[in-house]
């Protein structure tokens, strides 16, 4: 990987039209988005055991724009890493506990008559924030699981028909169970394509369950945590993230990946353009979490199955979950990968 790491890293990459390299002019390096992201992380673990891994994901999505699904059995952490997240940033939290009687105005807001001016009010809802909690949000009805959509894909509200534009950033963490089903609502495709990533903390193993009961054996760890970085240093980081280079080789190596899911007899529908899109800013996130001004394959791989297998509907009989994963790390196994020296052609 050294011969490929040095070319990557070496070739100026300029931008049409603009005379910029990758890094950009007075731009954040992305050796400072590691750093960025490590303070984060570990402000995060003091709360939560291990899931290194997860959270580092969770970290790509926001860097990228995006918005993250977390689904696993209840009791795992799901809302306490959320919660976590948005403790240590400074910014707007705001939470939304979904259930069948929630209405769209409920999360969007709505204009209420005011009877002492004689005028209409506009009363915001939850989503002007920064970093939404959506818990549980398949308990609540299609109707009002449709009022995210706007604000997830445009980052603005439309409220009788004037619209309003959110927070910058504003980062979605939406929470199911994966049981319980009784009384839910499973999220639409449309719904699901608007998740950069959908995530699984899992269970605990044994030596990280003692430490889980060490930590909270005396007080909840979550009620000491402080911001320890700024909106204004997390939106250099995501200009660094957009300047992050990529190959026209790890370019296609994408593209063969996405094309995969289109052409595999057990899909039905396969990953759109824009979960093409999602895939390609999430990698350049992840890189630069890294420490790297480039992708390299490994990124790819890290990035495919949280990105791609929940945009991805499979044939009748079999469920869209676990099946759907494992196609995607087929479609892995199979597609070739730029070898080291792919540069010298």
């Amino acid at each position: 990987m050294e011969i490929y790491t040095s070319l990557c890293y070496n070739r100026p990459a300029r931008r049409a039209g603009t005379g910029r390299t990758r890094e950009g002019r007075g731009s954040m390096k992305t050796e400072q988005v590691e750093e960025i992201g490590k303070s984060l992380r570990e402000n995060i673990g003091r709360v939560i055991v291990g899931r290194e891994g997860t959270i580092r994901l969770m970290l790509a999505a926001l860097l990228a724009d995006g918005h993250v699904l977390l689904e696993d059995m209840p009791g795992t952490g799901k809302t306490k890493l959320a919660r976590s997240l948005a403790a240590s940033l400074e910014g707007k939290f705001a939470r939304i506990q979904f259930t069948p009687d929630l209405l769209p105005g409920d999360v969007t807001g709505m204009n209420v008559y005011n009877r002492k001016s004689g005028e209409f009010e506009l009363r915001k809802g939850p989503v002007f924030t920064n970093i939404l909690l959506a818990d549980e949000i398949n308990r609540a009805t299609p109707r009002t699981q449709s009022g995210l959509l706007e604000c997830m894909e445009e980052r603005q509200v439309t409220i009788d028909g004037e619209s309003l534009p959110l927070g910058d950033p504003f980062f979605v963490i939406a929470t199911q169970n994966p049981v319980e089903t009784a009384g839910t609502f499973p999220l639409p495709e449309a719904q699901l394509d608007r998740f950069m990533l959908k995530l699984s903390l899992g269970m605990p193993g044994r030596e990280e369950e003692v430490a889980i009961m060490e930590r909270f054996m005396k007080e909840d760890p979550f009620g000491s945590l402080s911001p320890v970085a700024s909106l204004s240093l997390l939106g250099q980081a995501k200009e660094a993230v957009k300047q992050v280079f990529v190959h026209p080789e790890i370019e296609k190596y994408m593209v063969e990946i996405v094309a995969a899911t289109r052409e595999d007899g057990r899909v039905v529908m396969g990953v759109s353009p824009r979960g093409t899109l999602a895939f390609l800013r999430a990698v350049k996130a992840y890189a630069a979490l890294e420490g790297r001004g480039f992708c390299i394959p490994d990124d790819v791989k890290a990035l495919a199955v949280p990105v791609l297998a929940h945009r991805m509907k499979l044939g009748y009989g079999q469920h869209s979950g676990q099946e759907a994963e494992e196609v995607v790390r087929e479609i892995l196994e199979q597609a070739k990968a730029p070898t080291e020296d792919f540069g010298l052609r």
